[in-house]
């Protein structure tokens, strides 16, 4: 696995299309993974967990706005729209379901890497939970993304900034399993430095400050021979 290539998820149903998109990220450094239909789309979002989803509208079977909108609901992940449509009301939609960036057909494929980049700049060092305010359990546990505040039964937690990272890190998206690698890659980076099981120190840290009984933990969940995932489902806000 290369911790340094992000990996571009590209949904369309025209071959050539995707064969082209794939051909200039590639060039440029970057693994891609290539759908053609929306379930096929939704299946390799959740395997691969990209950094960036080109997609698509005009899919045969699922449109990609409403592919969008149920991605929306369980990730932040970067999502560019490609479409023919060019009515600014179109385009509006688009950003309004959540969409990072919106570009039409045809397209220069340079000037598609170009906005790939530049959104992967935007949001590359934010790990942004789905919320500004998580609350589990009956307000048990609160997290406060603006604040950068966590409180467990309304007493403060101080978590170290790597314990933060990995924390944010997991709640970007949850019930999603992360392999030790893949937390090192989507929290720290080329920063990092040590090795892949000071991550069970961390987490072994975090749950002694957020869970009630962190030797039954409801909150980081270990997953036997992969890694970690976060478990707590949140409350209605």
């Amino acid at each position: 696995m290369n911790l340094n290539a992000k990996r571009i998820l590209i949904v369309d149903d025209e071959v050539k299309i995707v064969d082209v998109i794939k051909s200039y990220l590639e060039k440029r450094g970057y693994s891609t993974i290539e759908a053609y239909n929306g379930k096929d789309a939704l299946n390799k979002f959740k395997k691969f967990n990209p950094s960036l989803i080109v997609l698509d509208i005009m899919l045969p079977d699922i449109p990609g706005d409403e592919i969008c909108k149920t991605i929306r609901k369980i990730s932040r992940v970067p999502i560019i729209m490609l479409t023919a449509k060019v009515e600014e009301e179109d385009i509006l939609k688009g950003l309004n379901i959540g969409a990072d960036d919106y570009i039409t057909k045809p397209f220069s494929p340079r000037e598609l890497v170009a906005r790939i980049e530049a959104v992967l700049r935007r949001t590359s060092d934010a790990i942004v939970p789905l919320a500004n305010i998580m609350c589990f359990n009956n307000n048990e546990l609160v997290i406060d993304i603006l604040k950068y505040e966590i409180r467990k039964n309304g007493e403060i937690v101080n978590l170290t900034p790597n314990e933060y990272k990995i924390l944010m890190t997991l709640l970007k998206y949850p019930d999603k399993t992360f392999t030790r690698e893949e937390i090192i890659y989507m929290a720290f980076g080329e920063d990092f430095d040590g090795y892949d099981r000071t991550i069970d120190t961390h987490i072994k840290n975090i749950r002694q400050k957020i869970e009630i009984d962190p030797k039954n933990p409801k909150y980081i969940l270990t997953v036997h021979g992969i890694g970690y995932r976060f478990g707590g489902g949140s409350d209605e806000i």
